[in-house]
């Protein structure tokens, strides 16, 4: 059996070189923060918050920015595209079936790719957040269980700005999104947080998924704050064809 650690194909680091291009066409990316050198070829987890169709075009460029392939849990809608669908599974992401019970086997394929080498990067919230001020929303447990499961590091992703390039609602709308950004040219901005500290948390304890998953929240929280210090409470941009659901508002738990 081979057990050498997962390396990207070139396809998917070519397409990461593509975003780069098409996010420096549309607007101007920003990156700051990094991931330590000793995690950049995994294992390692990379948790981001979700605002846009757009992500990750944008989590693409700004991971290759930073030397980084992650290997992307995307919902099972995009493997089914005819071509697209051929595309992700080649380039070695991981479909996630929401809603289905095969949203399981997910996380298992994703513990193996981890404890492979590989690094993963999954959006806790587990869809694009619809908080009226789009700050994180109360998360689902699988990051913190695909933490536990690997044992590997949980680095914070956020990014602010990619919701001014493609509405919600994309592909409808998706022309005049991209009309509109390629005019204003939008500031996009990415920074990777200080990895989570989840050592104090023991798997199987009851309540111990919870514990960590609102931990990651808070980090991506807490990294997100300074791309956004005029923006505090509500977005400046605001798309018409967002809905607001209240029902998974997220609390921050400060220890201290």
């Amino acid at each position: 059996m081979d057990t050498s650690p997962w390396r990207a194909p070139l396809l998917w680091r070519g397409a990461q070189t593509l975003a780069r291009a098409v996010v420096a066409l549309i607007g101007r990316l920003e990156v700051t923060g990094d991931v330590p050198a000793e995690l950049r070829r995994g294992p390692l987890i990379l948790a981001a918050n979700h605002i846009s169709p757009f992500d990750p075009v944008v989590l693409a460029a700004a991971c290759h920015l930073r030397r980084v392939a992650p290997r992307i849990m995307a919902t099972g809608g995009l493997f089914r595209a005819p071509v697209l669908g051929a595309l992700m599974r080649r380039a070695g992401h991981i479909r996630v079936d929401r809603g289905t019970t095969a949203v399981h086997r997910s996380l298992e394929i994703a513990a193996e790719a981890v404890a492979g080498g590989s690094v993963v990067l999954v959006y806790p919230e587990g869809r694009i957040g619809l908080d009226p001020g789009m700050w994180p929303e109360r998360g689902k447990t699988g990051a913190a269980r695909l933490a536990f499961a690997s044992g590997a590091a949980v680095v914070p992703v956020a990014q602010w700005g990619s919701h001014e390039v493609l509405p919600y609602r994309a592909p409808k709308g998706m022309l005049r999104g991209l009309a509109r950004a390629l005019r204003r040219r939008p500031v996009i901005r990415v920074h990777f947080g200080a990895p989570v500290t989840l050592r104090d948390l023991r798997p199987g304890v009851p309540g111990a998924a919870r514990h960590a998953t609102d931990r990651i929240i808070d980090a991506i929280t807490d990294t997100l704050a300074p791309l956004r210090p005029h923006e505090p409470d509500r977005p400046r941009h605001v798309d018409p064809g967002r809905p607001v659901d209240l029902s998974r508002a997220h609390r921050r738990h400060r220890t201290g």
